[in-house]
This record gives C-alpha cells, structure tokens and sequence, in this order.
C-alpha cells in the first residue's frame, strides 16, 4: 500500500496533458474570435477564390473595407484616442 501510494504521488503523467488541453482550448477560443470577426470578409474571400480555381474569369470578391478610423495607426499611437 505503501508503494501505491508513494507511486502515485511521483506520477505527473497528467499534468502535461491537462497543460496541452488548456492550450487547445485557448486556441479554439482565439480561432472562435477571429472567425465571429472576420467570418463574412473569409466566406467571401474563399468563395472567390474557389470560383476562380473553378476556372471562371470574371470573379469578384465582396468584402468589407476595413475601418476608416484605423487609418494611420501603429503600435505607437495605437492606443491613444481616436484622433491618429
């Protein structure tokens, strides 16, 4: 009984897989976002390019300008108001 226990107490075996599904799950979350975020420009973008690997040559795509207001940031001014 002793041995099972002292054993038990060394074995880390689940602690790296409990590390790599909290991984997973982070990424699956980031992916989630990015994907609620962006879904519409994506289906579009992966439509035209389908349609061209299709062989049509008129394709168009349709996506979303991006933001005006983010016009003229960087990682310096990025968070300052919303003036650039």
């Amino acid at each position: 009984m002793k041995k099972l226990l002292s054993r038990l107490r060394r074995d880390e075996g689940g602690q790296g897989m409990t590390e790599y599904i909290i991984i997973v799950a982070l990424i699956a979350i980031a992916a989630i976002g990015v994907v609620t975020l962006f879904g519409d420009n994506i289906r579009n973008l992966f439509a035209g390019s389908s349609s061209a690997l299709a062989g049509e040559t008129n394709v168009t795509v349709k996506t979303k300008p991006g933001q005006k207001h983010m016009k003229g940031r960087s990682l310096k001014n990025f968070a300052k108001g919303n003036d650039p």
